[in-house]
């Protein structure tokens, strides 16, 4: 595993967001041609509780997206945890299921006054990436990292689109490259 200095880390999470939101248009429109028949297949969803106004609408965005690419709601299982740092331990556990064939983490950390958006940041990103490679199966990074709440409400429906939406066609394309 590289571990990357802290001051690197914090700079690639606040750039990329602040790229992602100089682009004003919808950053979630995405090509749904060409994707698989995922209505045998299992999703699950863990969302994190914290910020709720923004990660419920990103656990709707998921759950729709899902649905209109043919997923069975009898398939789709949802767990809510109480923040983000969880998730990776949600996850875990939901990937431990054979049965699930993809996980999608959902969260949403905004920047404070203190540097533990920074260590909660990496320390989500790395166990998500970590639970993908251990259980051998898409676990989809869904976690908004931003500097401010109105950067999250532009990312959870608002004029920036859904990134919940992406992380569900993030795993349905994953599940398509495994099959192929």
């Amino acid at each position: 595993m590289v571990d990357l200095p802290q001051k690197v880390l914090s700079s690639f999470f606040i750039t990329s967001t602040t790229n992602m939101s100089s682009a004003h248009k919808n950053l979630s429109d995405y090509k749904a041609q060409g994707l698989p028949d995922i209505s045998d297949k299992k999703f699950a969803i863990v969302t994190s509780e914290w910020n709720h106004e923004i990660t419920s609408a990103l656990h709707k965005g998921a759950i729709d997206t899902l649905l209109k690419h043919g997923a069975s709601e009898d398939k789709i299982v949802s767990k809510w945890v109480p923040g983000s740092f969880e998730l990776t331990l949600g996850a875990q556990w939901l990937a431990e299921d054979s049965s699930v064939h993809a996980v999608i983490a959902i969260g949403c950390l905004v920047q404070g006054e203190t540097p533990h958006f920074d260590y909660i940041c990496q320390a989500v990103a790395l166990g998500i990436k970590d639970v993908n490679l251990r259980h051998n199966k898409p676990v989809i990074f869904g976690v908004l990292t931003t500097q401010n709440i109105e950067q999250a409400k532009d990312r959870a429906g608002g004029k920036h689109g859904n990134k919940g939406d992406e992380a569900a066609y993030t795993a349905i394309s994953m599940l398509s490259f495994h099959d192929q």
